[in-house]
Order: structure tokens, then C-alpha cells, then sequence
């Protein structure tokens, strides 16, 4: 319940930020909505007129034109998705107050939106890439004082062969594998909290049976409970953000592939290689959406629009291709016609 007596925006973002952890985002979410929230109220505070601290700003002083100039102000320099992210923060946070009856109305709506691009896929590059990253993890090569082959090799297969997000990873349980031989399923748990069910292929479901064999042989059966994270280090720990980071780089870094990961998308190149040769395979966006958990449907067109370019440039740049086309010019255009 709102103390209608305390309209600081300091005291209303964290209470909003409150509410929201009922919904179970991730800390990195958590923490990317404070720091969107109170870099732009500072910047409000600042071109208020008169300037005031931050701890004294109330939420009656937020009108459009002051949100306004201080999105302008944030913007400044950084990039359209991250202005983005931040606008819809701030409308979800005064669609809160809103609903606890803080404000009568939202103002965001009167305050620009940037049109930011759609990200564009970054998956690993080269065809045989994933092959030999996951050849190198079964081998368990490189200077490792502890080789788990197993568990590294379960990892890249849940992300390159199911496209789990690394936070989806994370949240994965024992349990969450159900299904009889043959028809294994895995429940996930996705980004804003949208759960999903992807089918387990049969050498998938191989490998994470190895693992948790492999996993029962290190720490004992009881460590295996439906209950207990899937994921674990090499001393039964659950698996932390940082932690499968450095576990996918250190795969990257054995199989020597490190030139063929595209920058800023180190773990997330599995899942764009997953969702790129869905693509590449025929799958229609809604397919895409579903199996990858995208909350647009725009998200998942990028994959097929992208396989389309790559594959036409690959027909441009056919020797092949190239020497019938030079046929058919030097041949009075006849074969062009016949070919409409």
C-alpha cells in the first residue's frame, strides 16, 4: 500500500521496483530498471526550475516538458535501444502509479520514443563451427586442473541446440527435463516470466543424461533432486552469471575458435546459431518466436530476413552463377527471355 504522504520519486521508484520483483526478473533486470529510473530523474532534478536534489524531487514536478528535456539530456550519449529501454521503464513505472492511484495520468506517452533498430543475428561464424566447439568440449582439451567434458558439453548443447537465453540456463532445475524417451521436453522459464516448452531432441537428451550421470559420479545421487539447480560448477554449486560466461569463453578458447565469435555476443552467438539455422532450415517467424521465446514477432522475422540476404549474396558471389550469366548475355538474351 502506497503512503500517499511520501511522493518523492526516490521513494516511489523503489517501491515500484518492489512491486516488480514479484515478477521474478533477473538482478540484471532488476538493477537495469533502477538505473534507467534514477539516471533520468537526476537529470529531471537538475533542469528543474530551480535545480534541486534528487532526494527532493516529487512526482508532481514530472511534467511532459520537463521529461522531456531530461530524456533529450539522456539521450545525448547513448544509443536508441538503450533511450529505448529506459522509456519503457519509466512508462511502466508511471503505469504503476497510475494504478496506485499516485498520478491521474501517464505522461510518457507525450515524451519521444526512439525507433531503435532490431538487433541484428550474431551467430558463430563458419558452418562447421558449432561441430568443432562441441568436439573440443567432449575432448576435454586445454590446461583444465578439473575437466568436466560432460557438463560443458550439456551446456552448449541446451544453448546451441535449444537457444536458451543465459538467464534461462541459470533458472533451469533437474525437474525441468519431464517427458518419456523420445518425447523430452524441457520447461523454461523465459524472459518477463513467459514460460515455454521446447522439444528435446535425442542426442540432446543423450548428453544431458551423461552429464548427470557424470554429475551423480562427482557429488552423489542426492545432488541430482528435481528441486537442484541443472547446472552446477565443479564444486556442485549452482552455476552465477559469471561463472557460465567463463565456462562458454574458456569452450570458445580450447577449440580455438575465439576469432569466429562475434564481438558483444559471446554466449548469445549459440543461441543466434540455433535460431539461424531454424531459419536457414525453412522455419517460418512464428515457429522461430515460439521455440525461441520472443515476445515480438519482429524478433524472429530479423533471423529469416537475414538467412534470405546471406543467401542471395552467396548466389552473387557463385562462380558458377556468374559464368551462365555471361552465357546467357553472349548469347543475344534469347535464355533471359525464355526464362520469365
Amino acid at each position: 500500500m502506497h503512503d500517499k504522504s511520501d511522493n518523492r520519486v526516490v521513494a516511489l521508484i523503489e517501491e515500484f521496483l518492489t512491486a516488480r520483483a514479484t515478477r521474478k526478473p533477473s538482478p540484471h533486470t532488476q538493477a537495469a530498471y533502477r538505473r534507467d529510473l534514477l539516471a533520468v530523474a537526476a537529470l529531471a532534478a537538475e533542469l528543474a526550475t530551480p535545480p534541486l536534489p534528487l532526494a527532493d524531487l516529487r512526482i508532481g514536478a514530472l511534467f511532459p516538458g520537463l521529461l522531456r528535456s531530461a530524456f533529450a539530456r539522456f539521450a545525448a550519449d547513448r544509443a536508441a535501444a538503450s533511450v529505448g529501454r529506459a522509456w519503457s521503464t519509466w512508462n511502466g513505472f508511471f503505469s504503476f502509479l497510475v494504478a496506485e492511484q499516485v498520478v491521474t495520468g501517464n505522461p510518457m506517452p507525450a515524451v519521444g520514443r526512439p525507433r531503435a533498430p532490431l538487433p541484428q543475428p550474431k551467430p558463430l561464424r563458419g558452418e562447421d563451427t558449432p561441430e568443432l566447439l562441441l568436439a573440443s568440449a567432449a575432448r576435454g582439451e586445454g590446461r583444465q586442473r578439473d575437466p568436466w567434458p560432460e557438463r560443458d558439453v550439456a551446456v552448449l548443447a541446451l544453448a546451441l541446440c535449444a537457444g536458451l537465453r543465459l538467464s534461462e540456463l541459470l533458472a533451469l532445475r533437474v525437474g525441468s527435463l519431464g517427458g518419456r524417451p523420445g518425447e523430452r521436453r524441457l520447461e523454461v522459464s523465459g524472459k518477463g516470466g513467459r514460460p515455454r516448452v521446447m522439444p528435446v531432441e535425442s542426442d540432446v537428451d543423450a548428453v544431458i543424461g551423461d552429464y548427470l550421470d557424470s554429475r551423480v559420479r562427482r557429488f552423489g545421487s542426492r545432488t541430482v533432486r528435481p528441486d537442484s539447480a541443472l547446472l552446477v560448477d565443479r564444486q556442485g554449486v549452482p552455476l552465477r552469471r559469471g561463472g557460465l560466461q567463463y565456462l562458454v569463453e574458456s569452450c570458445y578458447r580450447r577449440a580455438g575458435i575465439g576469432d569466429r565469435v562475434p564481438r558483444g555476443a559471446r554466449l548469445h552467438a549459440l543461441r543466434h546459431t540455433f535460431a539461424t539455422r531454424l531459419a536457414e532450415d525453412g522455419a517460418g517467424a512464428a515457429e522461430i518466436m515460439r521455440l525461441l521465446g520472443h515476445a515480438s514477432l519482429a524478433s524472429s522475422q530479423t533471423y529469416i530476413e537475414v538467412t534470405a540476404a546471406q543467401q542471395r549474396e552467396a548466389v552473387r558471389a557463385n562462380r558458377t552463377n556468374r559464368s551462365v550469366v555471361r552465357v546467357a548475355a553472349g548469347s543475344g538474351g534469347s535464355g533471359v527471355e525464355d526464362g520469365r
